[in-house]
């Protein structure tokens, strides 16, 4: 705690200029002796501080020597803290007041930007998350219940790492079952447990890391054709980008895009509803014709 308070001494005074140890011994929680006798220790261990009496005065670092690489700018400070603050919006244990804490952050550090990660679950993801680290830290297997296209299943998986990526939260891991490595995301997960298995870490091969973008992480061998309604161009926008279609003269826009299998195709072209026509190929136009039957015949009265 002393080494802890010691740095947000010199941090604050590196962003204050001049600060008087009342002001550091009620920032800190500490009496004005303790911060007398912490000025001392920082100056012995080669940091030379002066302490000015009378109005004006307090305590400041000698001119001329530069702590610019041992302390951060307020700039920097605000980037850590944020970074901070968005992990806390998963966290069972926030960190970022404590550390702003240690490094003598006011709250006067301006908040330009703000990070949610949790969404509208944080509850249920803060605890897998947490479950998950402690697994990988222990090197230990993890088992859960997963829900997935094909239906569901129950997972044993050596956990690697939680990765956030496309906007939701995976864990990495290799599945023993069917000797690969898996990105599995944690809002199809639950029933999550650490096992008392342990597990000899792999070398991850390139191709297989989590971190290529979602273009090099999947694949595109179906291609459908299709066009779309103007009113749902900020879906193509949002999902692949404006250079993603081409606008036809009446405004309408054409696709030509790539899809994982014919199954992933149907239901991302379904959720446009009647804001979208599939042109190519005929089997695609055959499956959505005998989807939009049976939703007719659910809903016949």
């Amino acid at each position: 705690m002393k080494t802890d308070r010691l740095i947000g001494i010199i941090t604050t005074i590196q962003q204050k200029g001049t600060v008087t140890a009342p002001y550091l011994a009620e920032k800190f929680g500490v009496s004005r002796r303790t911060i007398n006798r912490d000025i001392e220790d920082i100056c012995k261990a080669g940091i030379p501080l002066l302490t000015k009496q009378g109005a004006g005065g307090g305590i400041s670092i000698m001119e001329g020597f530069s702590l610019d690489a041992a302390v951060l700018t307020r700039q920097e400070l605000s980037a850590v803290l944020t970074g901070l603050r968005s992990l806390d919006s998963v966290s069972k244990a926030p960190a970022s007041d404590l550390l702003a804490a240690k490094l003598g952050a006011d709250t006067d550090i301006p908040r330009d930007m703000e990070i949610d990660l949790a969404s509208f679950y944080k509850n249920d993801l803060a605890e897998k998350i947490e479950t998950i680290r402690r697994a990988v830290k222990e090197t230990r297997r993890i088992v859960f219940h997963y829900y997935y296209a094909k239906g569901e299943a129950d997972k044993l998986v050596e956990p690697y790492r939680v990765v956030f990526r496309w906007g939701d939260w995976y864990v990495f891991g290799f599945c023993p079952a069917r000797e690969d490595f898996r990105l599995y995301k944690l809002r199809r997960l639950w029933n999550l447990n650490v096992t008392d298995e342990f597990f000899t870490p792999r070398e991850v091969p390139p191709e297989k890391e989590p971190n290529r973008s979602r273009t090099e992480s999947m694949t595109d061998d179906y291609i459908v054709t299709a066009v779309y309604e103007p009113a749902v161009k900020y879906r193509l926008v949002e999902e692949y980008g404006p250079a993603s279609f081409i606008t036809r003269e009446d405004g309408k826009l054409y696709t030509e895009w790539g899809f994982s299998t014919p199954e992933d195709a149907l239901r991302w072209l379904l959720s446009f509803g009647v804001d979208v026509q599939v042109t190519a190929p005929p089997e695609m136009v055959k499956k959505m014709r005998s989807a939009i039957k049976k939703m007719k015949k659910r809903y016949k009265t």
